[in-house]
């Protein structure tokens, strides 16, 4: 009796065994207070993971599913380069190879070169986090980062970034897709936005700031939206040679290989942006649409433009300017608009719109209002052509030249856009 009782709990510890090991498929490095395996859908509950290599992940999820929370992670090392950049390399928290990972409340801390705190790579990955705070204090180390497809969704974090090119929601080349809802998102470094985007990025009712860099940077054709956000930019210092204005949303095609070429785009809906420094919009080297619905809109730099369209030191000379539509709802403008001799601006005010400013254009500009909304000048102003009623526009003692003729006040217009297509 004695030896058939101990094969039979011989036999089951095998089997509990073997359940445990095939079904484990989440690497961790360096883990402390808790075992380096778990099931692909057990949940990895007031665990510490660290990890001091070059290259390496605290927490690793590779085609799998796997879930932690309570947890708290750091990370060391360095890593340099695209493989860090692009692949996740060194990042604290990295999922790929269509992993679905799910985090809550964490602490994730890293100081290192390329650094990340949260990495998705690579479609049909899908790394979600929320309730958590994101520390990184090393160069190109943002807080959470998608690139090749990926996707990240991300709840009420707290992130704050120290290093340069760190942006507090970051992506890379491949981009993907980036849900953020809730939450405060702060960055430190010179070339550091809050937002970073070669990616799809919606971001709702979500505090985000920068105090070096611009807010937000959408790089080729790719796009950020923010719903009910509060953006408060101070870009102060230069990340590149190629441009002297400062801005809060700086939209172009770095002509990197990082972001396709193609239409970008900028939406605001409602919430607020705030400018310490130049120009609230800058585009540059691609064309885009930038719609703003009802939000509030603030230059605290009496010298700074609204919108400044203009080539740079990215693309070609003589086809490098911005192209862009311009969509204005229930919205209030202030401030002045440079459209340099090669770019174009289509600019549409809707839907009980205001714009308090005056336009300078060397290239080709098209400005529609309809009866509900009005433009107010506050310099002569420059026009390739113009769609308004008769109580649109009020002079206010400066003169409107539409393609080089002297508007009347009091009279209607009917005029055409210019295409955008890049």
């Amino acid at each position: 009796m004695k030896v058939k009782n101990y094969l039979s709990l011989l036999l089951a510890a095998l089997i509990v065994f073997a359940a445990v090991s095939c079904s484990s498929t989440v690497t961790s490095k360096g883990v402390t207070d808790t075992t380096a395996t778990t099931t692909s859908t057990a949940t990895v509950s007031g665990s510490n993971y660290s990890d001091s290599s070059d290259g390496g992940h605290a927490i690793e999820a590779n085609g799998t599913t796997a879930v932690y929370s309570d947890i708290t992670v750091t990370k060391t090392g360095d890593a340099d380069g695209d493989n860090a950049d692009f692949y996740g390399e060194n990042a604290a928290v990295f999922a790929t190879n269509k992993a679905t990972l799910t985090i809550t409340n964490a602490t994730i801390d890293t100081n290192g070169k390329h650094a990340n705190g949260v990495f998705s790579y690579g479609s049909g990955t899908t790394a979600t986090i929320s309730d958590s705070t994101i520390t990184t204090y090393g160069n190109c180390s943002g807080g959470i980062m998608t690139t090749g497809g990926g996707t990240t969704i991300a709840t009420d974090l707290i992130i704050h970034t120290y290093g340069n090119s760190s942006a507090s929601i970051r992506s890379d080349r491949g981009g993907g897709t980036v849900s953020v809802n809730g939450g405060s998102y702060i960055t430190e470094g010179t070339g550091s936005p809050a937002i970073y985007s070669t990616a799809e990025i919606t971001v709702t009712d979500a505090y985000l700031e920068s105090t070096a860099s611009q807010g937000v940077v959408v790089e080729g054709k790719n796009s950020v939206t923010l719903e009910n956000c509060t953006l408060v930019a101070s870009n102060i210092k230069k990340n590149s040679k190629k441009s002297s204005w400062y801005q809060a949303v700086m939209i172009y095609q770095s002509m990197s290989g990082d972001a396709s070429t193609g239409t970008s785009s900028f939406t605001m809906n409602g919430g607020s942006l705030v400018n310490a420094n130049g120009d609230i919009f800058f585009v540059n080297n691609t064309a885009c649409e930038i719609s703003l619905y009802d939000a509030e809109i603030v230059n605290n730099d009496a010298d700074g433009l609204f919108l400044r369209a203009a080539a740079a030191g990215w693309g070609k000379s003589g086809s490098n300017g911005g192209k862009i539509n311009l969509y204005a709802a229930q919205q209030s403008i202030v401030g002045d608009i440079a459209v340099d001799s090669v770019s174009v601006l289509n600019f549409y005010l809707n839907d009980e719109s205001s714009f308090v400013g005056s336009i300078s254009n060397e290239g080709k500009t098209f400005v529609s209002l309809d009866s509900t909304s009005t433009w107010t000048l506050t310099a002569d102003s420059y026009v390739t052509s113009l769609t308004c009623s008769a109580s649109s526009i009020n002079l206010n003692g400066y003169t409107l030249y539409v393609n080089g003729t002297a508007y009347t006040e009091g009279t209607s217009s009917t005029g055409s856009a210019t295409s955008i297509t890049k």
